[in-house]
């Protein structure tokens, strides 16, 4: 089920949920006899706004849980898979995965905070996970840097691509990871491997199951954290040392 239809039902499910409270109220308050549906909503108007934040609060909770459930089910897909690439501490027993893509706004608001993070905390591992949906760009950037990896570069490649002020395209990013430490040569064969294209499927594959549907999805020690506050993120890494 894709997103409008999704919002679709929910409404639909809310619209169903509302008649048959306000029906219920009505017939209880007139003692079972069918009352003035206005007249009641006129009285008690704050029931329809009751109504909206229980459904919201639930729906809420219903989605959080189910979140949790398959980021359970997928820890380790998660956190170690041998094909990621990590800042960082690799090693390291706290685990931060992102789901990122280079074109996003909020990715490079976040980058400065996540590079903070690891300054600040030597059991912190980053795991990096490239999507590549919000610029045409992105695709390439995302195999410039998976590519990077099978060089030792990834962390270079990675940081590079975030510090750049200007917008990216393709001979950019060639330019951006040649000033990082890559070679352009075996990077360019690199990006076309099958291999890296196997690592984007996986990212991606994995991303739709724990239907992630925005980026920055960062995932703390198997907990989704919605932040991108630094403080909030440090708070959340001591509460776990």
């Amino acid at each position: 089920m894709n997103k409008i239809n999704a919002v679709y039902v929910s409404l639909l499910a809310l619209v169903i949920a509302l008649a048959a409270l306000v029906m219920c109220i009505v017939c209880c308050s007139k003692g079972g006899e069918a009352g003035n549906v206005e007249s009641v909503l006129k009285a008690k108007p704050g029931i329809v706004v009751e109504a909206l934040q229980a459904y919201e609060n639930q729906v809420r909770e219903e989605a959080q849980k189910k979140a949790q459930e398959l980021i359970q089910n997928n820890i380790e897909k998660l956190n170690n898979n041998a094909n990621d690439g990590v800042l960082g501490n690799p090693n390291g027993n706290i685990v931060l995965v992102e789901f990122f893509d280079f074109s996003c706004g909020y990715c490079h608001r976040v980058y400065p905070v996540i590079k903070n993070l690891i300054a600040k905390n030597g059991d912190l591992k980053v795991v990096a996970k490239p999507l590549a949906f919000l610029s045409p760009v992105s695709a390439y950037a995302a195999k410039a840097a998976v590519a990077a990896k099978e060089q030792g570069k990834f962390a270079e490649v990675f940081s590079a691509l975030f510090e750049n002020q200007g917008q990216l395209t393709e001979a950019k990013v060639d330019e951006i990871a040649v000033l990082a430490g890559a070679d352009l040569a075996q990077l360019k064969t690199d990006m076309n491997s099958e291999k890296v294209q196997n690592v984007l499927a996986e990212t991606n594959d994995l991303a739709r199951e724990l239907q992630v549907n925005g980026v920055p999805t960062l995932i703390l020690n198997g907990q989704m954290i919605q932040t991108l506050d630094e403080e909030i993120l440090q708070n959340a890494i001591d509460a776990l040392k």
